[in-house]
C-alpha cells in the first residue's frame, strides 16, 4: 500500500479528514520552500502538494498563477523541485504530491522524471492537462516506479 493510501486509509479508519496543502515549489525561492514544506509538515498536514511552476498555467487561479511567475523569475525548474524534495524526504512524514502539467514532464523526459521522482520520494503525480484517455504511458511509468497518479476529470 503507497504512503497515500495508507494515509487516507488510516483518516478514514478514525473517522477524520485530512488537510492537503499546497505549495508552489520556488516561491519565493526553493530554500524558503523547503523550510514551508517541512514546517507543514511538522504542523500536522496529511499530504503535501508541491506545485511545479510553469510558464503557462491555464488550468491555475490567479494566486497560483503569480507565485509561478515568481518561482520561475527565481529559476525554478522540476529537476530543482525534485532535488529540493530529496532532500526533504528524510525529514518530513506525510506524502509528497507532485502537481505539474505535461510539458515540464516531457520536456525532462517521462523516463529521466519517474526516475528522479522515484529517488526524491515522491509518492503521487498530478498532471494537470493529461485526460485519462490519452495518459496510459504516463500511468505505466508512474505505477512501474511504485508512483501512484491523479487525473483530474471533467463533469462532462
Amino acid at each position: 500500500m503507497s504512503r497515500i493510501s495508507e494515509r487516507f486509509a488510516s483518516l478514514r479508519a478514525q473517522s477524520q479528514t485530512g488537510l492537503v496543502t499546497y505549495v508552489t515549489a520556488g516561491d519565493p525561492d526553493l530554500e524558503r520552500s523547503a523550510e514551508i514544506i517541512k514546517r507543514l509538515d511538522r504542523a500536522g498536514a496529511d499530504v503535501l502538494e508541491i506545485g511545479v511552476p510553469f510558464s503557462d498555467p491555464l488550468a491555475d487561479g490567479p494566486v497560483i498563477q503569480r507565485a509561478t511567475e515568481r518561482a520561475l523569475a527565481a529559476g525554478t525548474t522540476l529537476p530543482k523541485v525534485l532535488d529540493m524534495l530529496g532532500t526533504l524526504r528524510t525529514t518530513i512524514s506525510a506524502p509528497v504530491v507532485i502537481f505539474s502539467y505535461a510539458n515540464p514532464i516531457l520536456r525532462m523526459g517521462l523516463d529521466r522524471f519517474v526516475a528522479g521522482a522515484r529517488a526524491a520520494g515522491v509518492d503521487v503525480v498530478l498532471t494537470l492537462d493529461m485526460p485519462p484517455e490519452e495518459g496510459e504511458a504516463f500511468r505505466a511509468a508512474f505505477s512501474a516506479a511504485g508512483i501512484d497518479t491523479i487525473f483530474l476529470l471533467s463533469p462532462t
